[in-house]
């Protein structure tokens, strides 16, 4: 089969002999279609924070984890070969033109969607709505979001989608505010300009946000969102910590009492079927908008290349496997 291999630092092998996955009872062998990029992915393919230890070549397809296809064989009850899926691969090694995956990290998608790529969204949304589970509502209450990739924009969407009285979004870059702006953002700050605790400061009248949601991960984004709740205030953790080890304002965040929530794992599967429905519905079908650019199979390391250097809109890079 077709695989990706990351193979040095900002390198990638196009292999076309890699071993086919075998599923076992329980596990379906789903043909992909599509494969998404993730933020997730770009400090392994550049091998820096955490992954700048990492032994190369890495394994086979690894990380990849948004992938659309069709099942073409099963050993699970209900899910009939031919069904085009949302699918979470077993691994993952998703980077690859077949991957194992089991409920109930599978979806449900129609097969006559006359566009699968965009659906890819529906990973990415199930990750958030999981996460948005394990800290207290938003249902009018002031929120802000540092970071405006793909998982900020989506939390952006759906803490307005949600209730929340006030959403402010921030990033570095600004195209990705313009971004902020279509899914909702009532205040945009850019942060490679302003100082984004006192500009939140200001909009909300010195009270700050009851939830901050940090979707970056790097030392920066993580000290700049500790400051923005209010006393009391929540912190949800989303972005992948560049480092085992990293400065942190813990007096501060001691001093205010701000709760601190984090989320991360491959139990978002649970709300995959939900999150597909939500992007086939009018709740959430606006952020297949950012399902861009779609690039072909073979232009991979040309999108891995865009991915890493934040290149303008490129947000949910998808590959047509």
């Amino acid at each position: 089969m077709r695989a990706i291999q990351i193979v040095a630092p900002r390198k990638i092998a196009m292999l076309d002999n890699a071993p086919t996955p075998e599923p076992v009872e329980g596990e379906v062998l789903v043909r992909c279609t599509h494969v998404a990029l993730c933020g997730s992915n770009i400090s392994q393919y550049a091998g820096k924070g955490l992954w700048g230890d990492i032994d190369f070549p890495c394994p086979v397809g690894w990380s990849g984890h948004e992938n659309i296809g069709i099942i073409v064989e099963s050993h699970c009850a209900d899910w009939e070969e031919g069904t085009l899926v949302l699918a979470l691969p077993h691994g993952p090694y998703g980077f690859a033109e077949y991957i194992v995956s089991r409920p109930p990290a599978i979806a449900r998608l129609p097969k006559d969607t006359p566009d699968p790529a965009a659906l890819i969204v529906a990973q990415p949304l199930a990750t958030v709505l999981r996460a948005l589970t394990r800290t207290d509502g938003v249902i009018n209450q002031t929120c802000a979001v540092v970071g405006q990739g793909p998982m900020g924009l989506i939390f952006t969407h759906v803490l307005r989608l949600m209730g929340a009285s006030m959403v402010i979004a921030t990033d570095l870059l600004d195209w990705r505010l313009e971004w902020s702006k279509r899914y909702g953002a009532d205040h945009i700050i850019d942060a490679s300009k302003k100082d984004v605790v006192k500009v939140v400061k200001e909009l909300t009248n010195g009270k700050m946000v009851d939830l901050a949601v940090e979707a970056v991960g790097y030392v920066d984004s993580l000290k700049t969102a500790a400051y923005l709740p209010r006393h009391g205030g929540r912190l949800l953790v989303f972005g992948v910590p560049h480092y085992e080890l990293q400065e942190f304002p813990w007096y501060h965040v001691f001093r205010q009492e701000i709760q601190i929530n984090t989320c991360v794992g491959p139990e978002c599967g649970l709300f995959f079927q939900t999150a597909a429905d939500m992007v086939l519905d009018d709740r959430a079908s606006a952020l297949t908008e950012m399902v861009t650019p779609r690039m072909p199979w073979d232009k991979a390391p040309e999108a891995f290349e865009m991915y890493a250097e934040c290149a303008k809109d490129s947000l949910k890079l998808t590959l047509e496997v």
